[in-house]
């Protein structure tokens, strides 16, 4: 079974509004189902579950079956950090599934996941066993050594690379990773990424985009917008 653990138990507050970012309105549609019907449309993914603040879990119910999200098989309460939040949301599934059972763990605020990068992160998964989403640096990075004024060093681009969501691992690796960032007190590492590099695995990198952006500000949100009322060239390859 493959799963997609959709985190949207923040409260929103870089972008400053009244309700949690994950229930603003997009087209008449709360942005978390906007990220929900592109894992509801994929022929690969079995269930979604969604880890959310408790307040919102029956608001989020009644818009999943608004919208006709049949995949939608668990909520769950959110927890203090990302970290928690995710981990939370694994304890629930490992009553439900087996260890070997694939978990695509992604930001609620990614709207724009494509069908192409969900199947990218399975394939990449199927052949290594991990999955993470990453894009190219494609700027000239500075690391500065002070306050952030200045820098003499810079971090050659071809080696750098962005990370996104969808992270995919087994329901196993992913509570193995949760416990023992316990046992190392290993706290608020929101990207399962991160996490299994501080516990020395290897990252693999599967195809993210550029418009697979998390939506954090109010300058996001206006370039979601945008993105969903533009469309690709024919002519563009």
């Amino acid at each position: 079974m493959v799963v997609a653990l959709l985190t949207a138990a923040g409260t929103g507050t870089r972008m400053g509004q009244d309700i949690p970012k994950q229930f603003m309105h997009v087209e008449n549609k709360p942005l978390i189902i906007h990220t929900m019907e592109a894992f509801q449309k994929h022929p690969n993914v079995d269930a979604i579950m969604v880890v959310t603040l408790s307040a919102w879990a029956d608001v989020l119910k009644a818009y999943a079956h608004q919208f006709n999200i049949t995949k939608l098989k668990w909520v769950v309460e959110g927890g203090a950090t990302g970290q928690e939040s995710i981990y939370n949301g694994l304890k629930a599934l490992s009553g439900e599934l087996s260890e070997d059972d694939v978990v695509m763990v992604h930001d609620g605020n990614r709207c724009l996941v494509s069908g192409e990068i969900i199947s990218d992160s399975l394939a990449t998964f199927r052949e290594f066993g991990s999955a993470v989403a990453v894009i190219p640096c494609v700027e000239a990075v500075f690391f500065s050594r002070d306050d952030g004024q200045s820098a003499t060093e810079s971090i050659p681009r071809e080696q750098l690379f962005r990370t996104q969501t969808p992270h995919t691992y087994t329901l196993g690796k992913l509570l193995w990773a949760h416990e023992e960032a316990k046992k190392k007190n290993i706290t608020n590492t929101a990207a399962s990424c991160t996490l299994m590099q501080a516990l020395g695995e290897t990252v693999y990198f599967s195809k993210g985009s550029e418009t697979n952006l998390k939506i954090t500000t109010v300058d996001d949100l206006m370039i979601f917008e945008a993105l969903l009322n533009t469309k690709k060239d024919t002519w563009l390859k």
